[in-house]
C-alpha cells in the first residue's frame, strides 16, 4: 500500500512539474522570438528604415528634392507610432527584395504587390492598399486595337525590371516583345515618344497620362487587370513583425487615416504642382 501510494506521489509530483515547465519553455520561447524579431531593433537602435522605390505617386521627390508620397506618410505615422525616427533607403527596384533579405533596412513599404513568387522569399503584412493596372497606348501605334491584338510579335510592350506589370505583361501577352527599363518613368516615356506600342501601370498613373497628353496616349479600356493587394514586406521567421504590422495596419485602416492618406494622393490633385512632372 505505501509503495502505491509512493507511485503515486512520485506521478502527482512529475505531472504538476510538467505542468508549470510548459508554460515555462512556451513563454521562453515567445520571449525567444520577440527578442529576434526586428521590431526589437527598431526599437533599440532608434531607427525605423524603410526601403522603396521611387514611383508616382507612392514615393517620389518635390520640387526641393525631399521625398513625398502616400509611402512617406505610411512610412512617418509608422515611425511616429512607434516612437522612433525614420529613414527612407531609395532602392531600384529589381534589388528591392535581395536588400531587404541582407539587412539594408527594416521593411519595404513601397506598393509591393502580394504575391506567391515574392511569399516565397519575403513575409508579407495585411494589404494596406489595392490596385489594379492598366494599360497606357499610343494614339497612333494601336489605333483600332482590341485587347487580342496587343498579343502580337508586331507590337513591343515597356516595363519597370523586376516589378508586377512587366509580369503580367509578359503572361497576357507572350508573343509581344517586352523592354525592361530601371524606372516607371522611363517606361511611360517610351510609349510618350512612340518607340513601344504600350505599357502597364498600377493606377491612377496611366490615367494621369492619358489626361496630360490626350493626343498622344490613352488607356484603351476600361478595365484593370490582376487587382490584387500591397502589403509591407519583412523578412521571413518573425511573427512579433507581421503581429505588429498587421495590428498597426487595422488600426489606420479602421480609424479612415489609410483611406484619406490614399485618396489624397491618388485622387486628389493638391499635391501635383510641388512635384516635377514625369
Amino acid at each position: 500500500m505505501n509503495f502505491t501510494r509512493r507511485m503515486a506521489g512520485l506521478v502527482l509530483a512529475a505531472a504538476t512539474t510538467v505542468a508549470f515547465t510548459l508554460p515555462a519553455a512556451a513563454q521562453n520561447a515567445s520571449q525567444a522570438l520577440s527578442s529576434a524579431s526586428v521590431i526589437e531593433t527598431i526599437k533599440q537602435d532608434g531607427v525605423l528604415r524603410i526601403g522603396l522605390s521611387i514611383f508616382r505617386p507612392w514615393s517620389m521627390r518635390d520640387l526641393n528634392g525631399d521625398l513625398v508620397g502616400f509611402e512617406l506618410d505610411v512610412g512617418r505615422e509608422l515611425a511616429k507610432d512607434m516612437g522612433v525616427e525614420v529613414e527612407f533607403v531609395p532602392t531600384a527596384w529589381d534589388g528591392i527584395i535581395p536588400a531587404l533579405v541582407s539587412g539594408k533596412f527594416d521593411v519595404i513599404i513601397s506598393g509591393m504587390t502580394i504575391t506567391p513568387q515574392r511569399n516565397l522569399t519575403v513575409a508579407f503584412s495585411d494589404p494596406y492598399a489595392y490596385s489594379g493596372l492598366t494599360i497606357l497606348a499610343n494614339n497612333e501605334l494601336t489605333k483600332g486595337f482590341a485587347l487580342e491584338d496587343y498579343n502580337s510579335p508586331d507590337v513591343t510592350f515597356s516595363a519597370r525590371r523586376g516589378a508586377t506589370p512587366a509580369t503580367v505583361i509578359a503572361e497576357m501577352f507572350p508573343e509581344a516583345e517586352l523592354l525592361l527599363f530601371d524606372e516607371d518613368g522611363a517606361a511611360d516615356q517610351e510609349v510618350l515618344n512612340g518607340n513601344v506600342h504600350a505599357t502597364m501601370g498600377a493606377e491612377p498613373s496611366p490615367s494621369e497620362y492619358a489626361r496630360l497628353y490626350s493626343e498622344t496616349v490613352n488607356v484603351p479600356f476600361n478595365q484593370a487587370f490582376q487587382a490584387a493587394g500591397e502589403g509591407f514586406a519583412f523578412r521571413k521567421g518573425d511573427p512579433d513583425a507581421e503581429n505588429f504590422f498587421n495590428n498597426w495596419i487595422g488600426i489606420k485602416t479602421r480609424t479612415g487615416w489609410m483611406q484619406e492618406r490614399h485618396d489624397y494622393w491618388f485622387r486628389g490633385n493638391d499635391w501635383k504642382d510641388s512635384v516635377a512632372e514625369q
